[in-house]
């Protein structure tokens, strides 16, 4: 515990309260927002990387005091530390980190500590597995769940393998949240950075059903002609 309380104090030396107020704008901390609640120190993202180094030897149980704070370094600090263990684990203990993790998707609850961690952990993890469990978080009813869900997927584009990827987005496309939108269309340009008829067979399929939001995200980097004739759609 010891090495815990130097983290937060640490941390505490490093916070700005200029930069706070700006991050709980751009996190929409707001009451009724999606980050409502969330509580920012101000310490940029790669100062937490080079600090989460320092302790990269904390137990789960420590790693769970963090994750469960409403203070977003603190989670943020937790998942960089989890990954870095992840990375150095044998098989058994990644599958106890993997469900460390699942079991602790209400507290990985903003969309940049999904985006950093869900593929290092949950979709590495899931690469030579079954992955029914991404179908679950698909359908699930919290939007961290369903953002995991496609986000995961981003490890199987990386090894060129796209199918998870496409049905988690037809499960997805009609779901209210921009956030959602934008995490789908951001799989789908990276599946059409990779092979772009691939990307094509689903867009035409489902190109009138989708939001604009997540369309754009999708077409981004088409050809500029391209990308016009399927906004006009």
């Amino acid at each position: 515990m010891a090495k815990l309380n130097e983290l937060k104090k640490e941390l505490d030396k490093l916070k700005n309260k200029k930069q706070a107020l700006l991050l709980q704008g751009f996190f929409k901390t707001g009451k009724g927002q999606y980050g409502e609640g969330d509580i920012f120190l101000g310490i940029k993202v790669p100062v937490q990387r080079k600090v989460s180094k320092k302790y990269n030897n904390l137990t789960l149980g420590e790693l769970q005091k963090l994750l469960t704070t409403k203070i977003h370094e603190y989670r943020l600090i937790a998942l960089f530390i989890l990954i870095a263990q992840y990375n150095k684990s044998n098989e058994s203990q990644k599958k106890k980190i993997f469900q460390f993790y699942l079991k602790n998707t209400r507290n990985i609850n903003n969309w940049d500590l999904v985006d950093l961690s869900a593929p290092n952990i949950v979709g590495t993890y899931l690469l030579d597995k079954k992955r029914e469990v991404l179908y679950k978080l698909a359908k699930s009813k919290n939007l961290w769940e369903k953002r995991i869900s496609i986000l995961a997927t981003y490890a199987f584009i990386r090894q060129n393998d796209f199918s998870d990827t496409l049905k988690i987005s037809k499960i997805l496309l009609n779901d209210d949240h921009d956030l959602i939108h934008k995490a789908v269309g951001w799989m789908l340009r990276e599946v059409g950075n990779r092979d772009m008829k691939i990307e094509e067979v689903f867009l035409k399929k489902h190109v009138k059903q989708m939001p604009r939001t997540m369309l754009r995200y999708a077409i981004e980097k088409f050809p500029e002609k391209k990308r016009q004739n399927y906004l006009k759609k």
